[in-house]
């Protein structure tokens, strides 16, 4: 299991944010629920999907590396960033068909994508909802199999009257109403991808794990890549979950977009 303060130390590296200016922001109403989104650059539209307690604030570092390429969609995820408080409790199926909803709003009908953690499991929920949406993806930290059962450590850390030790939070989320909620459904995380679900994904999807992530379980890892049609398994030695950042971010960038820009 990751220890706590790993997990900290991941999570500010993440949103250690760099100057850019969007071409548009927007808050949309979708499922009843304001999502918040910006977009750079021009191209084939990527997404970038953020984990759990972030916004997509840490993902601004990269936009850089992709602009040139791509038309870069930086989202905030329900119940994160800049759209509104969590109203019902965590689905990761229901964010992910917020996402989807958000894309046919925006009349996209191919997106590539990245997610990170959670990111990456609404990642393998939007593949399942709308199989042909998704032309390539690659998941850090996620193979779409998740439960905060098996790390009763991270709930009792991860409280709202907790929330000044986790100095992200508030540089990444619209106030306490926010911040709350998202941590009292944390409870709520769990999802789970079947083997024939997993056979019926269509994208082609890199599956990128640090082999220090102690909360990713190989032989979960072994069974989505063994039942995943189109797949590619990366295995980073010495990282952690976040396995795109720090050292590894600069391998990260040139991988990720060969992967991307295969046909």
């Amino acid at each position: 299991m990751i220890k706590i303060t790993t997990l900290i130390t991941l999570l500010l590296m993440s949103t250690n944010i760099l100057s850019q200016t969007p071409k548009k922001t927007e808050s949309v109403s979708i499922n009843g629920k304001n999502l918040y989104y910006e977009i750079y650059g021009k191209g084939k539209p990527l997404f970038l999907l953020h984990g759990y307690t972030q916004s997509s604030k840490s993902w601004r570092p990269y936009i850089k590396d992709y602009v040139k390429e791509y038309e870069v969609y930086l989202i905030d995820l329900t119940g994160h960033g800049k759209s509104e408080p969590f109203k019902q409790d965590l689905s990761i199926e229901a964010v992910a068909q917020d996402l989807n909803g958000l894309i046919q709003y925006l009349k996209l009908k191919k997106i590539k994508a990245i997610g990170f953690s959670f990111g990456g499991d609404v990642l393998y929920q939007l593949a399942l909802i709308s199989p042909y949406v998704i032309e390539s993806m690659i998941t850090i930290g996620a193979v779409g199999t998740w439960t905060i059962n098996d790390f009763p450590e991270y709930l009792k850390a991860f409280t709202f009257e907790n929330r000044n030790n986790f100095p992200w939070l508030k540089t990444s989320h619209d106030g306490d109403e926010q911040i709350k909620a998202m941590m009292n459904q944390f409870k709520n995380y769990t999802v789970k991808v079947s083997d024939e679900e997993l056979q019926s994904i269509k994208p082609e999807i890199l599956i990128m794990i640090g082999d220090d992530d102690e909360g990713m379980d190989l032989g979960e890892v072994f069974r989505v890549k063994k039942n995943l049609p189109k797949s590619d398994l990366w295995i980073l030695p010495n990282v952690a979950h976040g396995a795109h950042e720090g050292e590894t971010k600069d391998e990260f960038i040139i991988k990720s977009k060969a992967f991307l820009s295969k046909k």
